[in-house]
């Protein structure tokens, strides 16, 4: 099973693809969408659309984890990540994909056990979790990765649809 993990922001967009495969993770690929400042609003989060509908065009996941807004004290911040939000979960639904909607701490719990763990920790275990290492991966794939993992785990969890 393929899953794409999505860490949004509008500046920023990282993302994370990892294969489940046999109980067994493995790193496809991750990195960071970024848009210029000096470009408008509706120009970002169009160049964020298409560079995700690639992603998704590349890779054929089966699921995507967008993560969910939890909280921001700045106003603007948050409404970036909301617009960002908007648009992964556009481009999800237009693929006909099924979508998980984690918080960060359903992230922390997911990778570490520990829905209160620390952002080195997560990324510690996306490591260990993945063998292989993040040094110098930006936080925000790093995170889109722990998404990623997330969601394996959860797709793996659910119950499997009995032919009949």
């Amino acid at each position: 099973m393929i899953t794409l993990g999505i860490d949004p922001g509008t500046a920023i967009c990282g993302f994370g693809v990892v294969a489940l495969e046999d109980g067994r993770l493995r790193l496809v690929d991750a990195g960071c969408i970024r848009t210029k400042s000096d470009e408008t609003d509706a120009n970002r989060l169009r160049q964020l659309h298409q560079a995700l509908r690639q992603l998704l065009g590349e890779h054929h996941p089966e699921r995507v984890g967008v993560e969910r807004l939890f909280f921001q004290r700045n106003v603007q911040t948050a409404m970036a990540v909301g617009q960002a939000r908007g648009v992964a979960l556009l481009v999800a639904a237009e693929a006909e994909v099924v979508i998980d909607e984690p918080t960060p701490n359903e992230v922390k719990q997911a990778v570490c056990g520990n829905g209160a763990a620390e952002k080195r920790q997560v990324a510690a275990m996306v490591e260990r979790l993945l063998g292989v290492s993040l040094a110098g991966v930006p936080d925000d794939a790093t995170d889109a990765l722990a998404v990623a993992i997330g969601t394996a785990y959860r797709a793996a969890a659910e119950p499997k649809a009995v032919a009949r």
